[in-house]
């Protein structure tokens, strides 16, 4: 003990005096930051900055393009993390976290993100186990970007001392990227730019990697005269990515035509594809012309190839070897000149191993696998996509004015979408829907997820996502059912799904008719 002075107090000044010193360094090192003239070397300073301020085992730094803020991070730079991290903070991890702090507006600090109920049921926290956390926006509504730190050292937690730090450094380092981004306005252009001079993209909605990726390939299939097999999840847009390969290819003049083989019976769909003759079939009163025929000179689309019968594989076979086919009924052969790509969701190889797809079928649609991303692989694209499922919702319904607000777009960019981007759009327009009829002209978040943190009527009790997602789609299709007299074929062109797949979701989810 100093001579007359307690320890306690001893002890609490120098806690004082160590906290004054490390504010000083951190306004110093910020003036220092200001000299950067430069963004990438600033970012790299920036980041190192704060993460040491702190004592974060990583950190992660975004900023968004003053075009259109907070959507897709125009500038990025991480410590202490591998490139594996990186997409994971960037794609998984982070969309919790830092999509809530985006949309909120303010710093959100946990001590371990597996055990707060706000990020612990999310499977990326638990896969990559994230304790400790503090982000930050930078800069006011809407913010310019974001800082990210996880993992802190040594006492595993961040204190309130770190969480003022880190505001104080959002707080000042705001203004000086923003002025470094203003003098990279012209810096790196749209990554699809080139691409668009190649394809016919004119209702491809992003800017992802792995957009640009799979756009890549599609510039490479779709001049050659091969087919294609389009893979991936259900919802993820392969019907619209076979029609970039048809309008971007030398058949662009020719029809494209579609069949989804899951929704007929292979009894019909055998008639569909190839023609009959009358009397080949029960049904068959006079000469029916098939899609092979009307596809002549274009391009055959076969969607859920994966579900085709063993005698329609056969006869797929064929056509795919000879050129040629036989229309049911018919002794002789019919040449064929079409280009085939098919799509399907299942994994043929797997199937193939089961004896439920023929090998040599295989081989041939897959001269060109193209596999189609989810979109938990680009969430990045979410806001650039829900602003134009909404426009589409608002031009198709005649809604008037309405756009997405910040909240809506942060939480959509989090949310998980198993239903990929078809579960996206018509997640978009239920709620353009809602938010119309209340008469407001940006769509909240509460527009957009309903049945998930609604607003208000009291407490409810906790849904998974599944539950909610069925909730929403049993609402979304009786409407619609409604809306078409309960014309099945016509509600299945408005939702984009089979036939078959609305008469199973209105067994599954028990709908009936009222009768008025």
């Amino acid at each position: 003990m100093a001579e007359g002075i307690p320890d306690a107090v001893v002890s609490r000044l120098q806690h004082e005096r160590d906290l004054y010193r490390k504010e000083r360094d951190l306004y110093r090192r910020l003036l220092e930051l200001g000299r950067q003239t430069t963004l990438e070397p600033f970012l790299r300073d920036a980041l190192t900055l704060v993460v040491g301020v702190v004592g974060a085992r990583q950190g992660y730094l975004e900023l968004y393009g003053d075009d259109d803020p907070g959507s897709t991070p125009r500038w990025w730079i991480a410590h202490g993390l591998s490139s594996e991290a990186i997409e994971g903070v960037r794609g998984q991890i982070s969309g919790g976290i830092i999509g809530a702090t985006i949309a909120g507006g303010r710093t959100i600090v946990t001590s371990s993100a597996l055990l707060d109920p706000r990020f612990s049921t999310r499977s990326s926290v638990t896969s990559h186990r994230i304790e400790a956390v503090v982000c930050a926006p930078i800069g006011e509504a809407p913010p310019a970007g974001v800082v990210y730190l996880q993992g802190h050292d040594p006492f595993g937690m961040f204190s309130e001392e770190d969480r003022e730090r880190v505001e104080i450094f959002a707080r000042h380092i705001a203004p000086l990227a923003g002025r470094l981004v203003a003098e990279h306005r012209h810096g790196p252009e749209d990554p699809l730019h080139q691409l668009r001079q190649d394809l016919q993209l004119d209702d491809v909605i992003g800017r992802s990697a792995a957009l640009v990726r799979v756009l890549r390939q599609v510039a490479l299939v779709a001049p050659l005269e091969v087919s294609v097999l389009l893979t991936g999840d259900s919802g993820t847009g392969k019907s619209q990515l076979a029609r970039v390969i048809h309008q971007s290819g030398p058949r662009a003049r020719g029809p494209f035509v579609e069949i989804n083989c899951a929704a007929l019976p292979d009894t019909l769909l055998e008639s569909e594809l190839f023609g009959a003759l009358p009397g080949s079939h029960s049904t068959a009163t006079r000469r029916i012309e098939g899609k092979v025929a009307a596809a002549e000179g274009g391009t055959l689309f076969l969607d859920d190839v994966g579900d085709l019968s063993p005698t329609s594989q056969a006869k797929l076979l064929q056509l795919l070897q000879s050129k040629q086919y036989y229309p049911l009924g018919s002794p002789k052969p019919v040449k064929a000149d079409v280009r085939l790509v098919a799509a399907t969701n299942l994994d043929l190889e797997r199937a193939v191993a089961e004896r439920r797809f023929r090998e040599d079928l295989l081989y041939r649609l897959q001269v060109m696998p193209v596999r189609v991303p989810s979109l938990a692989e680009r969430r990045e694209d979410v806001p650039a996509l829900a602003r134009f499922f909404c426009e589409a919702a608002v031009e198709r319904h005649h809604l008037g004015r309405l756009e997405l607000s910040w909240g809506a777009l942060r939480a959509a960019e989090a949310a998980e979408w198993p239903g990929n981007v078809r579960q996206l759009a018509h997640a978009v327009e239920a709620a353009a829907i809602r938010a119309a009829s209340e008469g407001v002209t940006a769509m909240q978040k509460a527009h957009l997820f309903p049945d998930v943190g609604g607003n208000g009527g009291g407490p409810r009790e906790p849904v998974t996502f599944q539950q909610a997602t069925r909730e929403f789609q049993a609402g979304l299709l009786r409407r619609v059912l409604e809306e078409t007299d309960w014309n099945v074929p016509e509600a299945a062109r408005r939702l984009d799904v089979a036939r078959s797949h609305v008469y199973n979701l209105v067994r599954v989810f028990g709908l009936t008719r009222n009768h008025r």
